[in-house]
Formats: C-alpha cells, sequence, structure tokens
C-alpha cells in the first residue's frame, strides 16, 4: 500500500529544478521515508536504490574513493548508460550506516550534477557528528513525519471527507463525517505500518504488536543516542516514563519521580530530540514577529506520535467510547495531536511550535499554540466548555494590537464577537479540531476576511 504524502509535491519540484542538489530525507524511524522515494522513484526511466546496512551494497562506497568510478560501477552494475545520468534517481538508504557516503554527497554536486540523488535514514543527526566534513550548502533537505489527517484520510480512500477538508470555511454538513474520521486517526495515530494495518481489519485489538515492534526498534537504538552505560539508563528511563507528561511542562532534575540530576537528564532528552522521537516544545513571552523561544522557561514534551502514546497510555479502548476528545487524558490529547499536526507541515525546515506565557508571582497564563502571521502573533487555544473561561485567551488579547484569536474544541466552525475580562473586543474563530492541518489556511481566511 503506497500514500499520498505531502512531501511528494516537494520532490517533484526538486526534480523539476536544474540548481538541485543531493537531497536528504530525514525523519523518525518508520514514518515512511523509503516507502515515499520509492513511490516517487517510479516518475524515472531508472531507479538505483541501495542500503547501507547491506554489505554489498555498502562495497560500492568501500571499494571507490571518488564519486565518478562509484556512479560508473552502479550504472554498470545496473545495466545503465553512462548518457541516462538526468533520467536516473539514485536513492542511497540508510545512510548513517556510513559517514563516508554523507561526506560524498558534495561531490554528486560538484561532479555529476546531473544524476538526481537522495539519501534518507534514521539517527542520522548522531551520524552527521562523525563526518569529517559535512557538505554544508552542497544538499537540500526534506522532513517527513507520520501520517497527518489530510493524509489519512487519502489512505483510507475517504475522498469526498478529504475534499471537504480543504474547504475554508468548513461546511456545516461535513462536520459529523470528518468529526468521526478524525476520532479514529486521533486514536491509533498516523504512524504507516499502523494505518496500513487498520484499513486491513479496523480491529483495535490487531494493533498492539505494530506498536510494540515500532516501539521496540526506537529502544534498540537507544544505544546509538548515548556514549556510556548511565546514559544508556538514564534514556530508557526517558522512554518508559515520558509518556505520562504529554504536552504538560516538565523539569529536567528528578524527571519521572527519579534521582537523575538536570544535566543527564536535559542531555537525554536532547538526544530524543534530535532523533524525533520525543521533542522539547519551548514557551515564548513575545508579543509580536519574531516567535523566540525562551529556552529558560520550562518546556513541554512532544511526542513522535499521539497514537503511539494513546497505546502506551492503555488508553485506546477508553477513547473508543468518548465524544469529545478534549478532555481525554486529562485535557492534553488533543493539544498535543494538534501540535503534531502543525510539525507535520513542515517539509523544508525543522521549525517547532511554540506556546506562549506569561509568569508573574501571584498569577500566571499560558496559551496553547502561538502562529506566526505577518506582523501578528496569533493565539491559539484547544480546550472546549465556555469562550468566557479563556482567561489566558484575554490576558494575551489584552496585550497584542490586533483582534484575532482562535480557539479549536469539538464543535462546529463559527465566528464571534467577543470582549477580553478587561474590555477589549476581539474576534474569536471556533474550529473543530479536526483542522489541524488547516490552520494556515484558515489563519490567512481569518485575517483578510474580519476585521
Amino acid at each position: 500500500m503506497n500514500f499520498n504524502r505531502h512531501a511528494i509535491a516537494k520532490l517533484k519540484s526538486w526534480k523539476g529544478n536544474k540548481e538541485r542538489k543531493p537531497l536528504i530525507l530525514r525523519g523518525a524511524r518508520q514514518v515512511g521515508k523509503t516507502t515515499l522515494v520509492m513511490e516517487f522513484a517510479k516518475s524515472y526511466d531508472y531507479f538505483i536504490s541501495l542500503n547501507l546496512e547491506k554489505s554489498t551494497d555498502k562495497a560500492f562506497f568501500d571499494a571507490y574513493e571518488d564519486v565518478s568510478t562509484i556512479v560508473d560501477a552502479l550504472f554498470l552494475s545496473n545495466n545503465i548508460t553512462p548518457d541516462q545520468q538526468q533520467n536516473t534517481l539514485l536513492f542511497i538508504d540508510e545512510i548513517q550506516e556510513l559517514p563516508k557516503a554523507i561526506q560524498l554527497l558534495r561531490y554528486f554536486y560538484e561532479d555529476i550534477p546531473k544524476l538526481h540523488v537522495i539519501a534518507a535514514g534514521s539517527l542520522l543527526e548522531f551520524a552527521m557528528r562523525r563526518v569529517e566534513s559535512f557538505p554544508v550548502g552542497r544538499v537540500e533537505f526534506l522532513y517527513l513525519y507520520p501520517l497527518n489527517f489530510k493524509e489519512y484520510l487519502q489512505a483510507i480512500g475517504h475522498t469526498m471527507a478529504s475534499e471537504q477538508l480543504a474547504n475554508v470555511p468548513i461546511r456545516p454538513i461535513a462536520h459529523r463525517i470528518l468529526l468521526k474520521l478524525f476520532h479514529r486517526y486521533a486514536i491509533i495515530g498516523g504512524m504507516p505500518e499502523v494505518v496500513k494495518r487498520d484499513i486491513g481489519d479496523g480491529n483495535l485489538a490487531n494493533l498492539p504488536t505494530v506498536y510494540e515492534s515500532i516501539w521496540g526498534t526506537y529502544k534498540e537504538d537507544v544505544e546509538k543516542y548515548t556514549s556510556n552505560a548511565t546514559e544508556r539508563t538514564v534514556v530508557k528511563h526517558i522512554m518508559d516514563t515520558a509518556h505520562l507528561y504529554i504536552d504538560r511542562r516538565i523539569k529536567f532534575q528528578s524527571f519521572g519521580n527519579s534521582n537523575y540530576r538536570s544535566r543527564e537528564v536535559g542531555k537525554a532528552i536532547r538526544n530524543l530530540d534530535a532523533a524525533k522521537i520525543i521533542q522539547l516544545i519551548y514557551p515564548t513571552t513575545d508579543l509580536e514577529p519574531p516567535i523566540k523561544p525562551d529556552i529558560k522557561k520550562s518546556p513541554r514534551l512532544q511526542f513522535l506520535d499521539t497514537g503511539m502514546v494513546n497505546y502506551s497510555l492503555e488508553i485506546q479502548a477508553q477513547l473508543l467510547a468518548m465524544d469529545d476528545l478534549s478532555n481525554a487524558f486529562k485535557g492534553t490529547m488533543i493539544p498535543h495531536l494538534i501540535t503534531q499536526e502543525l510539525i507535520s507541515l513542515n517539509t523544508i525546515t525543522n521549525t517547532k511550535p511554540h506556546f506562549w506565557v506569561r509568569e508573574k508571582r501571584q498569577s500566571s497564563s499560558e496559551v496553547d499554540l502561538v502562529y506566526s502571521y505577518g506582523d501578528k502573533i496569533i493565539p491559539i487555544e484547544i480546550k472546549s466548555g465556555a469562550t468566557g473561561a479563556l482567561k489566558s485567551l484575554h490576558q494575551f488579547m489584552d496585550r497584542v494590537g490586533h483582534p484575532y484569536a482562535i480557539r479549536m474544541y469539538a464543535g462546529e466552525y463559527k465566528v464571534e464577537e467577543l470582549t477580553t475580562i478587561e474590555g477589549k473586543p476581539y474576534l474569536l474563530m471556533n474550529l473543530p479540531y479536526y483542522l489541524g492541518t488547516q490552520l494556515p489556511e484558515y489563519i490567512d481566511y481569518f485575517v483578510n476576511n474580519y476585521a
């Protein structure tokens, strides 16, 4: 089964660019990097696929020192004539296994520019540390994450729901079915193998083996994130307990009721962040662009995939019976998923979202997400309940020079004219929480159609 990933559009643009550079596809294990390239390869006349975990494929780089000879050997081995370079895609998978191959990417760009080259691998951040001379400015990057809701709808073949999701604003007739479909997606998550299995039989009871396989693979990689036994122990502890703290602000010191010091936990979590498994989302205090993270303040934890978290928490069966997921796992599940949705839209950069805080001795405020649009920072609250309870949002709106705010919840789309507690009028766009991937389009629509 091949999924229609939105990153395909970036690959097509890369292919058509005469100034293209070798492309490094980055992302955690099992998010679909290899499958994406295999699907994209169908647009070429010739395709050479190498997996550097295999000694036979690795031998091409071990045997020769220059890329011209390597390419000659590859073309000879695959019965491709040298004049077909511009019609050939060379895919170097698991490139992290050979730092030398990463270093040689610059020479593919400089010496053989007609050949289309894509490299992929997990834990690339760690492999790059072992590269003597990384090809800065000679490669491009493309990031891939688990399927977002838009991609999920295409994967399950629900064309009409996918088309309705693209409407801005959403039509009322689509609300119920999109909410139902989003609930299933929110419960199982977007890992391609999980989605594939769920499409096959639709039985939640058959998914644990897939989750265990994926999480087991990450745990087996744990030694690659560390340099000694103590670091391994700390990382394992974090991987065993971090799901209990999703979308919550954390302290490194004694994390997860441990005796580990702040420095030990901080280093371990930053390594997991580099591996894209558990990411740190830092707050900002900014009220106008650019949004700058305040790394002195406590961050939130963001997992690669909400479905993996739900499985680890053993709450998937419980979620099936809920009509409004806003309250799931103490109100943290939907904000976590919407943050995941926003992250999935970043294909050419590794930009993370931020949340807003105002910390005072006698009172504090926190807005779930903030989004930079032109000269404005738009606040986004993710919760159910009455609009009058949005105290932190009101404090944010009292301090900015624009009237635009967003709430995401289980209800239907609507725009309201409201007033903060201090009396400032503002506009609140209420969005169903299945519109996470559409937030950029809705913010653009909001600012340009309301004043």
